[in-house]
């Protein structure tokens, strides 16, 4: 079985990336990590953030980049200007972060959600890339008889979306992670490990509630090519807590 890639989130380094994002990645290869996802660019051309890249030997599979729900008329041209970098940058998957699921409460407002993401999901993969979605834990509300995550994966096929399964908010979603998995086998080759403690308090991975330990092994089966560590909230410094969850993969031989 190919070990998968063991990359990070550039926004758990939010508080840096906005003044600092190249430094940034030079700083994210130096702990360890093989591959950045990322939340943003911050003025940097494409040319120059591959440029750094490409020095410190780091892969970019993928950026987390909003859908512009509030402004439908913006929604296709802003979404292709980010297509366009996304290219340009050399990225695999276009995933988009988040969709407003928290604010609708019927069948009607889901639909038209998942519709907008249809229409994404279309547009990204008419230019040659691959679209994901990364899921919260209002994903996993139930509308009309069916958690919104299902109906989401169900309306869009498989060739179209693959899901970018968070596996800590599934946990707080109230969900079992390795269901998850196993109920999505092979629409899984990128996904977020991120740890809890008590609920929403973030933690370091395999320090919290999450249970990586036996989730891991289940991502490995489901077909998981590329794992994305996250934190956002922390007791030390955001490097030192990305550095104590490289120690988790060590620990289990993947670097």
């Amino acid at each position: 079985m190919t070990k998968p890639v063991v990359g990070i989130q550039l926004y758990t380094f939010r508080d840096v990336t906005k003044d600092d994002l190249l430094g940034t990645i030079r700083k994210t290869a130096e702990i360890g990590y093989q591959a950045v996802e990322f939340a943003g660019y911050f003025g940097h051309s494409a040319k120059e953030i591959r440029r750094v890249l490409d020095d410190c030997g780091l892969k970019a599979p993928s950026a987390h980049i909003p859908l512009n729900f509030a402004e439908p008329d913006k929604f296709e041209s802003d979404l292709k200007a980010q297509i366009a970098f996304a290219q340009e940058l050399g990225l695999e998957y276009v995933i988009t972060p988040a969709a407003p699921f928290w604010e609708v409460t019927d069948e009607a407002g889901v639909e038209s959600l998942i519709g907008m993401i249809d229409r994404a999901s279309q547009l990204v993969t008419e230019a040659g890339l691959k679209y994901g979605y990364h899921n919260h834990d209002f994903e996993f509300r139930t509308v009309g008889g069916k958690p919104i995550i299902d109906r989401l994966l169900e309306r869009i096929p498989a060739e179209r979306l693959v899901a970018q399964f968070d596996l800590g908010w599934v946990h707080v979603g109230g969900q079992r992670p390795v269901e998850y998995l196993r109920r999505y086998k092979g629409r899984v080759p990128i996904v977020h490990f991120k740890d809890f403690v008590q609920g929403r308090e973030d933690a370091e991975i395999g320090r919290g509630a999450v249970g990586y330990d036996t989730v891991l092994p289940a991502a490995l089966d489901a077909g998981v090519e590329i794992i994305i560590v996250e934190q956002e909230r922390f007791d030390k410094s955001p490097f030192e807590s990305a550095a104590i969850s490289l120690e988790f993969f060590r620990k289990h031989g993947l670097l």
